[in-house]
C-alpha cells in the first residue's frame, strides 16, 4: 500500500512555489512539472488544527472549504491573527501596501515588515507597491483611511483573481497603471499617522514569477477533493494558492492547494482529474512528498 502524506499547503520561496508536507518535507514546483496525486480510498478530511497544534477532536470537515478547520480551531486561529485586531501590542513594524490583481481589482492591506513580499505572493498579487512602514496600529489606521478614501477593499475573492489571469494587460506598465494612480491619490490624502514612514511608488510585477505570460484560459476549477479521487496535470503557472494544470485532454484546470489540506494523499503517477470540477460557464473576462 502506498505511503500517505498530509499536505500543509503552498508557500513561496525565493526560487518559486513549494508544497509543504507534515514532517517537514518540501516539494519544489517548476513549470512543466507533472503534478499527480490521489486521495486515499475511504479517507476522511480532518481538521488541520490551529496555531501549530493538532485538532484534539480530529473533527471531519467539508471537502469544499479552503480553511480545513472545525469551528473551534477556526476561532482559535483567527483570534491570534492580525486581521482580527487582537494584537494591538505587537511591537514589530508593519508595511501598508496596494496590490493589483487585474483591471478594477486593487486592494489595500498590511503585512509584517519581516515577511517581505511573501504575503503578496501568497495572495496572488500580479503587481504591488508599498505605501509606508510603521507600528501595527498606525499601519491599521492607514489601511482604514485609504480603504474609505480610495474606495478600495481590503479583500478580493480568489475566484475573481483567478478569473482574469489569462487576460491581463501584456506590458508591466499597463498592469501598473491603475496602481500608480491610486498610489498618487493615497499620497495626496491628509490624515496619515505621523508614525508611519511613507514609501515612494516602486511597482513590483509578479507575472514572470507566477508564470502568467501567455497563460491559456482555464476551463474550470477543482471544487473539492473526494476519497478515491485523483488529480493530474502539467503545471503551467502558480499564483497565490492556485496551480494552473494542463490536463491530458488539453484543457487547463485550476487547483486551489488549500483544498489538499486535511486529506491523506498518495502517489498516483499518470493520474487524471477524477475529482469534481466546476466548469466555467463562459471564458473568464475582466471583472469590477508526492512529486
Amino acid at each position: 500500500m502506498a505511503q500517505g502524506w498530509k499536505c500543509s499547503g503552498l508557500s513561496w520561496s525565493a526560487d518559486g512555489p513549494v508544497l509543504r508536507w507534515e514532517g517537514g518535507r518540501r516539494s519544489a514546483l517548476t513549470w512543466g512539472k507533472r503534478v499527480a496525486f490521489g486521495v486515499a480510498e475511504g479517507g476522511v478530511r480532518t481538521c488541520v488544527g490551529a496555531r501549530g497544534h493538532a485538532c484534539p477532536a480530529r473533527t471531519a470537515v467539508s471537502g469544499r472549504t479552503t480553511g480545513a478547520r472545525c469551528e473551534e480551531c477556526a476561532r482559535l486561529d483567527r483570534a491570534h491573527s492580525v486581521a482580527a485586531d487582537t494584537l494591538a501590542d505587537d511591537p514589530r513594524p508593519y508595511r501598508v501596501y496596494l496590490a493589483w490583481f487585474g483591471p478594477g481589482m486593487v486592494k489595500v492591506g498590511i503585512t509584517a515588515h519581516e515577511r517581505g513580499s511573501a504575503r503578496l505572493l501568497e495572495q496572488g498579487a500580479v503587481c504591488f507597491s508599498w505605501l509606508g512602514t510603521g507600528p501595527l496600529m498606525a499601519a491599521r489606521r492607514t489601511e482604514e483611511l485609504l480603504r474609505a478614501a480610495l474606495s478600495v477593499p481590503d479583500r478580493i475573492p480568489y475566484g475573481a483573481k483567478r478569473a482574469v489571469r489569462s487576460v491581463l494587460p501584456v506590458s508591466a506598465g499597463q498592469r501598473a497603471g491603475e496602481l500608480a494612480e491610486l498610489h498618487a491619490r493615497a499620497g495626496a490624502l491628509g490624515g496619515w499617522p505621523d508614525s508611519l514612514e511613507r514609501a515612494p511608488y516602486e511597482p513590483v510585477d509578479h507575472v514572470e514569477v507566477f508564470g502568467l505570460a501567455g497563460l491559456p484560459t482555464a476551463v474550470g476549477e477543482v471544487s473539492e477533493l473526494v476519497a478515491g479521487g485523483s488529480v493530474g496535470g502539467r503545471l503551467l503557472a502558480a499564483a497565490g494558492p492556485d496551480l494552473h494544470l494542463e490536463t491530458d485532454s488539453g484543457g487547463v484546470v485550476v487547483l486551489d492547494t488549500r483544498l489538499m489540506t486535511g486529506w491523506e494523499l498518495v502517489p498516483a503517477d499518470g493520474a487524471e482529474i477524477t475529482v469534481p470540477v466546476r466548469e466555467f460557464k463562459e471564458a473568464p473576462g475582466i471583472q469590477d512528498g508526492l512529486f
